[in-house]
């Protein structure tokens, strides 16, 4: 008989708050990370960033940019860690054909949402995106602040 893994209670890995705030998420596709040995330690340890990170295309294949994954002091002798390195994602290619055609036709761009677990291979949420105006963060921020005093006071109408 043999034993499972314990499965964790939290999978995601990182995650990029500020996108959400930066652009309107008009579409999310789910993308697997060529990742190193070194870097899924790390990963497990939760030593991962993607707050200035973005994906681009080129030649036909998806790569994450900037995403900071911060390597383990007991990382292998003969290795040398990159923190920064340009990632490739693993997308179908129906999937990357249509970020092509949105990204360069239609304006969008692509945004590192989260980074999470999945059957125990790291994915990465990416989302189509188009950029906010000053006026829309205003926007944005005032309906969660309506949002949260709403909250708060229903929850105290019913004490």
């Amino acid at each position: 008989m043999s034993k499972k893994k314990p499965s964790t209670a939290n999978p995601t890995i990182a995650e990029n708050r500020k996108a959400r705030f930066e652009y309107f998420i008009e579409e999310t596709y789910e993308a697997g990370i060529a990742l190193q040995g070194w870097e899924v330690k790390s990963l497990r340890a939760g030593r991962a960033q993607l707050k200035e990170a973005y994906v681009f295309i080129k030649d036909g294949e998806a790569f994450l940019f900037g995403a900071h994954i911060s390597p383990l002091p007991t990382a292998s002798t003969h290795v040398l860690p990159d923190p920064i390195r340009t990632r490739k994602l693993l997308l179908n290619r129906a999937e990357i054909d249509r970020l092509v055609g949105a990204v360069e036709r239609r304006g969008y761009t692509l945004v590192p949402l989260e980074m999470y677990w999945k059957n125990g291979r790291a994915k990465l949420r990416i989302g189509l995106a188009k950029g906010k105006k000053e006026h829309d963060k205003r926007a944005s921020s005032k309906d969660r602040d309506w949002q949260r005093e709403k909250s708060r006071l229903l929850k105290h109408r019913t004490r």
